[in-house]
């Protein structure tokens, strides 16, 4: 009534106003949106403006933060050793079905090998809905943080093999905690069958 609301509205506004810069007193001018900081900015304890003005300020993406697909390989970029074995399975657990693989062939026999010859991926269509990931019998896919990928060239959205692929050091780097996980488990495997493989040994 007689504009005491457009008065409160704009003392919040000017609350929120003081409030950032206090707290980039508090924090460090520039220093707003790193890892150690964005937890209590992110909090329910957070003063201060919340908007980011990208692409100036990127938030660095959560762990669990998913996007296209990439392949992991091991070894050198020169002789990278795919763990993907061309099952078929992503593609086949894709929604939107954007996944298109083709199998290598021996030269000789004419017979499949374990490994793909062919790997696509339409990330225009991918929905980043992670079931290729989550349906991987051998850990070959996993969701990337990249998602700065607008180009005005349709065909640079089709990612074949080498784009796709990334070293096992990258996926260690953007998904530590469940990098460690798997490293645990196998570990874990690798000793059941070893105490399989002794107790056989004793039985003999």
């Amino acid at each position: 009534m007689y504009g005491l609301g457009i008065l409160k509205g704009l003392s919040v506004t000017m609350k929120h106003f003081v409030n950032t810069y206090v707290d980039d007193i508090k924090w460090g001018f520039g220093k707003r949106y790193t890892p150690g900081v964005l937890p209590a900015r992110q909090s329910a304890e957070a003063r201060g403006v919340f908007t980011v003005q990208y692409p100036e300020e990127v938030l660095p993406p959560q762990e669990r933060f998913r996007f296209v697909p990439f392949l992991v390989y091991e070894g050198t970029d020169e002789e990278r050793q795919y763990r993907c074995t061309a099952c078929g399975i992503c593609a086949k657990a894709c929604p939107p079905q954007c996944i298109w693989i083709v199998r290598a062939k021996d030269p000789e026999t004419g017979k499949p090998l374990r490994r793909p010859a062919e790997f696509y991926v339409d990330i225009d269509i991918c929905m980043n809905c992670g079931s290729c990931a989550e349906y991987c019998p051998f850990d070959a896919l996993k969701m990337d943080h990249d998602f700065e990928l607008a180009d005005h060239d349709r065909a640079k959205h089709i990612y074949d093999l080498q784009q796709l692929g990334q070293p096992v050091e990258y996926y260690a780097k953007i998904r530590p905690t469940y990098y460690a996980a798997e490293q645990e488990a196998k570990a874990a495997k690798a000793d059941r069958a070893a105490k399989a493989k002794a107790a056989r040994r004793e039985k003999k």
